[in-house]
């Protein structure tokens, strides 16, 4: 068979069921191949959707998402997915179509070195010039994106490799001497923290995304309760925990809630798993969790002390850490801290105060009653993204799904298309901006075509809203390219796309259509227009601790 040939009938040993993509004439051979099989190929309108459609779709099912392009302009315009995933560590694999071989280096008609551009933002990538190696390459890479801690692989298939004829023979292993991540923590270093936590009298668990990729979330929820430790989330790490468990503090950092940060600032024991200590959590290094011992839990070994020391590392996967870590705990109280705790969630509650005109906050906390946590909350990136990590209470892992590390505003839209096709029994509901939904607005073109019954809400504050609020603080308001003179009318938009589409402008009119939006069958667009001046709160300003944040 062909090497195109042999790459479909590799995603087929792989088990994949879609693909999302748009072709082109490098690829063109691979796109022929998949005429004749069963894999389902989802034609976006843009390659920047088909990468952020296949994150989305992988981190709704835990599965390894896929996506192609053909070279030049279409490989490149991947990189802002590929860059996503990496940075937040999500499992998919791209093949770009390339030049013929004898071409590649030459600056041919749409040649770019793909492979040389993503290198800093995949895991591994890979240029085949022996379509020989083809099937090995192809099961390298879902085996590399999908263990260890999951990311981007590329594989840059030469239109001449893919015509090429090999015999083909599917590899049933890998064998990479230099690839072996650590799964199981070091015993005698699992035994001194147990030690150090029942010890602890001020415990605190900060959890991030690993929780959620290595399927711990039930762990993670054992953990807190042994020990009655207060839980605290990074802005990937929402579901993990369940947010109406008195034990939860929400999200902490530089949006995060006031007691969530008070607590860490106050804890002499902060057990950190599965996160990676971001700038956007730790904000002032010298003030973060400053009388703690720090546990670092994390598969990656390149992220332990790199930004904040760890007394107490452990590399290896979250659930099996967690679970060797609970079999030498012994139920223990912290009454006296649990009181302070829920003093500080009582004394500095999130609030926000309602007007004549429409909250942004109020949309998120009226979905989130409607719905009770069952469904899958997508958003894309700014105001709207921080309010839906306060105002939506999630009940369960892999129901948040956000660009978090890379921040890329146009990525809500296709990863909530990606989202629907993994989940297509489940509620999807997207909560964009009007800045961020017109980056990629023409995947609705997709979303309609696919006939996908997601929930749109847009909350339409005619501005970049967070960048006004940096503004706000950090310019003296001098408000430089962040209104918005014309918006389209989503409403009427939704109408073309064949969506039902509703503009709503105050509360009592949301509440009213809101139970019928949610229930609809149908795709759905809400334009809420929302009040322009509210900033997201509380904040940590520049230079400050996370203790410190004002709001």
């Amino acid at each position: 068979m062909t090497g195109a040939q042999a790459l479909i009938r590799c995603l087929e040993e792989e088990k994949i069921e879609l693909v999302f993509g748009y072709p082109g004439g490098a690829i063109l051979p691979v796109y022929d191949a998949l005429y004749h099989s069963k894999i389902r190929h989802i034609l976006v309108r843009h390659e920047q959707g088909a990468a952020h459609a296949a994150d989305g779709y992988a981190r709704v099912t835990g599965k390894v998402g896929v996506c192609m392009a053909t070279s030049g302009p279409g490989a490149t315009n991947l990189v802002t997915g590929i860059a996503n995933a990496y940075m937040d560590s999500v499992p998919i694999v791209l093949i770009t179509g390339q030049v013929p071989t004898t071409q590649v280096g030459t600056d041919s008609f749409q040649e770019v070195d793909i492979t040389g551009i993503t290198m800093p933002v995949t895991k591994h990538n890979y240029l085949v010039k022996d379509p020989r190696q083809l099937p090995k390459i192809v099961r390298q890479a879902f085996h590399i994106a999908a263990t260890g801690r999951p990311g981007p692989v590329l594989i840059d298939l030469p239109r001449d490799v893919a015509q090429a004829e090999i015999d083909f023979t599917y590899p049933e292993s890998v064998n990479l001497p230099g690839y072996r991540p650590t799964y199981r923590g070091h015993p005698s270093m699992i035994q001194q923290i147990a030690r150090v936590i029942m010890e602890a009298e001020r415990p605190v668990i900060y959890a991030g995304g690993g929780v959620i990729g290595a399927d711990a979330a039930e762990e993670l929820k054992m953990l807190a309760e042994t020990i009655s430790a207060p839980v605290t989330n990074t802005l990937m790490g929402l579901g993990s925990f369940p947010g109406s468990h008195p034990l939860f503090l929400g999200m902490l950092g530089l949006h995060g809630t006031r007691y969530a940060n008070m607590a860490v600032t106050g804890c002499d024991c902060l057990i950190a798993v599965g996160a990676r200590f971001d700038d956007r959590v730790i904000a002032k290094v010298a003030g973060f969790a400053p009388n703690a011992k720090v546990i670092h839990i994390d598969i990656d070994p390149a992220e332990i002390g790199k930004n904040v020391r760890a007394h107490l590392p452990v590399v290896g996967d979250v659930k099996q850490v967690l679970q060797s870590l609970l079999a030498l705990l012994q139920k223990k109280e912290n009454r006296e801290w649990f009181s302070h705790v829920q003093a500080l969630k009582a004394e500095f509650p999130l609030r926000y105060r309602q007007g004549d005109k429409l909250k942004p906050q109020y949309v998120i906390e009226k979905i989130s009653e409607i719905t009770r946590g069952d469904a899958i909350i997508v958003t894309d990136v700014g105001q709207h993204q921080m309010w839906a990590a306060h105002y939506y209470q999630f009940k369960r892992p892999r129901t948040f799904i956000s660009s978090g590390g890379l921040g890329a505003m146009g990525y809500g839209l296709p990863a909530a298309v990606g989202a629907q096709l993994g989940a297509p029994d489940r509620k999807v509901i997207l909560i964009t901006g009007d800045g961020s939904i017109q980056m990629t607005m023409q995947e609705l073109g997709t979303a309609a075509e696919q006939r996908l019954p997601l929930k749109i809400f847009v909350l339409n504050n005619r501005q970049l809203g967070m960048v006004r609020q940096l503004q706000e603080f950090y310019c003296d308001r001098r408000y430089m390219a962040v209104g918005f003179s014309f918006n389209p009318d989503f409403a009427r938009l939704a109408g073309i796309y064949g969506m039902e589409g509703y503009t709503i402008e105050n509360a009592e009119r949301l509440a009213e259509i809101l139970p019928a939006v949610l229930q609809s069958p149908e795709p759905v667009i809400v334009d809420c227009l929302v009040c322009g001046k509210e900033n997201v709160m509380p904040m940590v300003l520049a230079g400050s601790t996370i203790e410190e944040a004002i709001g």
